[in-house]
């Protein structure tokens, strides 16, 4: 048997040494060698820069597609800066067990205004493509402050932290103001009006919640988020995130047949 392997290998073992042969007489020649790495990264750059050409092709139509809210925004921040991400991909690829486990499989049009984008496939936690309105804000709130408590067996770390922390909304008209740089279409209004409509979104009660429906639309999620009126707190913006992931649009329910269960 080891014979009749070693016949079968014999062919691709003078390839190796062939080829082997090769790089080093090419590793004593610094020009050679030069022009192999340079002709090499020629090839990787142009294979993953072509597709770029396509991107018109590749982003799908998606008119009732909405931009997160300062609130929403500043939630993404948070998502981003405590590591979420590292647990949680946000996307939900076209396998069929992913898409009965989790909804429809994500569109790049989802993503266009996510700078950056947190797809991926490693989770440690469930993916959040679709989490948003699964679960009522007191459940966020509660599983962020102690998960175990709603999750015996989760490793996910506790965030009470976020309830006693308030938000800071004076940064929030440069942000938008940055992420307009980057192509995300926030008019000039709304970057004035960023901090109010930060507040206006966890205050239903209060007048700037009129401009937050006037600016983002009578969709908009306007509540208390954490339960605890008349204070701004991070926790207030990462629920708000949270409720908003997978409702931008609703393309992906439009256009995809889910399997039957």
């Amino acid at each position: 048997m080891m014979k009749f392997i070693r016949t079968l290998l014999k062919p691709f073992a003078a390839f190796f040494e062939a080829h082997a042969k090769t790089h080093y007489r090419l590793e004593r020649h610094s020009m050679g060698l030069t022009v192999g790495i340079i002709i090499a990264a020629g090839v990787g750059g142009f294979i993953e820069i072509a597709p770029l050409f396509t991107i018109d092709d590749t982003v799908e139509a998606a008119p009732d597609m909405r931009l997160y809210t300062p609130l929403e925004q500043a939630g993404r921040d948070i998502y981003i800066r405590e590591g979420c991400y590292a647990c949680h991909s946000q996307m939900i690829r076209t396998l069929r067990d992913e898409v009965e486990r989790y909804g429809p499989y994500s569109l790049a049009v989802e993503s266009q205004y996510d700078h950056p984008m947190l797809w991926g496939s490693k989770r440690t936690g469930p993916d959040l493509a679709r989490l948003g309105e699964k679960y009522s804000d007191d459940w966020h709130v509660r599983h962020l402050v102690n998960p175990r408590d709603l999750v015996p067996e989760s490793v996910m770390p506790q965030y009470a932290f976020l309830l006693e922390a308030g938000l800071d909304t004076d940064s929030l008209p440069d942000r938008l103001a940055a992420l307009r740089a980057v192509g995300v279409p926030y008019t000039d209004e709304m970057i004035a009006n960023a901090d109010s409509d930060a507040l206006g979104q966890a205050m239903p009660d209060t007048e700037r919640s009129d401009g937050v429906f006037e600016r983002y639309g009578d969709e908009t999620a306007v509540r208390n988020f954490d339960d605890r009126p008349g204070r701004l707190t991070e926790m207030d913006a990462l629920v708000a995130y949270l409720q908003i992931l997978g409702q931008l649009t609703d393309l992906p329910e439009q256009t995809q047949i889910l399997p039957e269960e």
